[in-house]
């Protein structure tokens, strides 16, 4: 899933960790290293579940070193040093590594004991500020809520179990079920969270969405060269202040903010709010068989699976990938390929409607993005719409 930022979640959940004699820690370890070479070279969350982590299936020493040999080359050495930590309590290792290029931008440790608080004081004068700014505790499941998407997170039923009864302990009994009124009608101008339609009709039959319009017409006068475009996060709050000026309709000027990647983060927040996503639902298991295709008719695929899109859908996606196929093309500046968009633009434009995708549906998911991509023109060269 994905938090409220728009950066991709990793979860890790210690409860489903086998004993250790039963484990093949160096498969363990190549299926780690396989999931965060997805994310890595965007920014990213990490939740961590620290319920069920026992001595029975703790890893060994010789594995955390052989482990951070291989984190160390690429990835985050302070996220594998603080899971170090959590682990084992590995205090040798903990804190005396180069400090490298961290794209991961928050780490929620969810359940900690009382052990890992005490030890994280100990030795948090040792940690930079900066990173030490991105670790959060969550004593309850329910403190994920205002930090993430909740719901598209796949919690084992262990730790929702554990979560209950720690509640129970905390007031002798479960909490009362809070009531939480209706939602309030969309405003008239409203952008994010309500249905292509609602805004065509609150727009004068406009089929793009002021908020697209506006963000795609900037980024293409002044993003097409930033390295990186679409990777970085922006401020929470400053993304919620722009959201509300759209949703009010009121103007919005990119040049206040000074910064290139808040249009970007609007972009993709404004596709990921859909209450449908821009490829329908309807086509998610078509998408998810782009891989059983052979190579050389999967870009033919693509496009009967896009000419059955409805009208206002295709006309949206055309506009948006024809700006990504710009995006691509100035991949020797920005150092965004056809590829690196889809790692990010896939799952902003299709999800499952019973939750979030697996991670083996990632890969379909993210070819399809990077065919609609890289073949713009002849995916999208033979369906006119009216109004178009």
């Amino acid at each position: 899933g994905d938090d409220n930022s728009g950066r991709k979640v990793i979860t890790f959940s210690c409860c489903r960790m086998p004993p250790s004699h039963q484990l093949n820690h160096t498969r363990l370890l190549e299926y780690l290293k396989y999931t965060l070479d997805q994310y890595v070279e965007n920014d990213y969350t990490v939740v961590y579940f620290h319920y069920g982590l026992k001595s029975l299936n703790k890893p060994s020493l010789k594995w955390l070193q052989t482990a951070y040999k291989e984190f160390d080359r690429k990835y985050d050495s302070k996220i594998f040093v603080l899971l170090c930590m959590i682990f084992k309590s590995l205090l040798t290792i903990s804190f005396s590594f180069p400090r490298y290029k961290k794209n991961l931008k928050a780490l929620y440790v969810v359940h900690p004991t009382n052990f890992i608080k005490i030890l994280w004081n100990i030795f948090k004068p040792l940690i930079s500020h900066k990173f030490g700014k991105k670790i959060t505790y969550l004593n309850y499941l329910s403190d994920l809520r205002e930090h993430l998407k909740y719901d598209q997170l796949n919690i084992p039923q262990e730790v929702i179990r554990h979560d209950e009864n720690l509640r129970g302990k905390q007031k002798g009994k479960l909490p009362p079920v809070v009531k939480v009124p209706p939602p309030r009608p969309p405003l008239p101008t409203q952008q994010f969270g309500v249905s292509l339609q609602y805004i065509k009709d609150k727009n004068k039959g406009e089929l793009i969405p002021p908020v697209m319009k506006e963000t795609v017409s900037y980024l293409k006068r002044k993003g097409l060269q930033v390295e990186g475009l679409f990777r970085r996060s922006a401020s929470i709050q400053t993304i919620k202040d722009v959201q509300k000026l759209y949703n009010q309709g009121k103007s919005v000027n990119f040049d206040d903010y000074h910064d290139i990647h808040i249009p970007a983060v609007i972009l993709k927040t404004f596709l990921r709010e859909l209450p449908q996503p821009l490829l329908t639902f309807e086509c998610y298991d078509h998408i998810l068989g782009i891989t059983s295709v052979e190579s050389s008719l999967r870009v033919t695929r693509c496009k009967q699976i896009i000419q059955g899109l409805p009208e206002h859908n295709y006309v949206v996606l055309k506009y948006l990938i024809c700006f990504l196929h710009m995006v691509s093309q100035e991949s020797i500046y920005n150092r965004m390929t056809a590829s690196s968009l889809a790692c990010v633009f896939g799952l902003n434009l299709i999800w499952p409607s019973n939750g979030t995708a697996s991670l083996s549906a990632l890969v379909p998911l993210n070819l399809f993005t990077e065919l609609l991509i890289d073949f713009y023109m002849n995916i999208f060269n033979s369906r006119t719409v009216p109004g178009e």
